[in-house]
């Protein structure tokens, strides 16, 4: 089961690397990063419950999602992977999911990998 997450702490969270994310500041902590990393990937699973989908930005957090064939043991049925950087854009709108896959920064196997109707989580003000 996964915990509820706070939204304004999850605001908090991205707010911490935002400046990071625009490009006008240094590369936020190792603790900024993992925070909001694993914050956002926790919302997401709140909003989309389930366990088809495995959510992994590695080393920091990964999460199961999206309703669908239970997944028990070994490489689950669904993955989608990708780096705290690109995960953070997604989850902001500075990067689109059709452009991520493509590129690479996204990589998905798997059925009901699409994620883009419940990106972006949160806008940067």
């Amino acid at each position: 089961m996964v915990q509820k997450q706070d939204p304004a702490l999850t605001r908090e969270a991205i707010q911490q690397v935002a400046g990071w994310l625009e490009g006008g500041a240094a590369e936020p902590s190792r603790s900024e990063l993992a925070n909001a990393c694993r914050r956002t990937a926790r919302t997401l699973a709140e909003e989309l419950p389930g366990h088809s989908v495995e959510l992994r930005v590695p080393p920091f957090v990964a999460v199961q999602c999206v309703e669908g064939p239970v997944h028990t043991r070994g490489t689950p049925p669904a993955v989608v992977e990708t780096d705290a950087q690109s995960w953070l854009e997604l989850v902001v709108g500075d990067l689109g999911w059709a452009e991520a896959v493509s590129s690479g920064r996204v990589r998905v196997s798997g059925q009901r990998t699409d994620l883009s109707a419940h990106l972006p989580l949160a806008a940067l003000p």
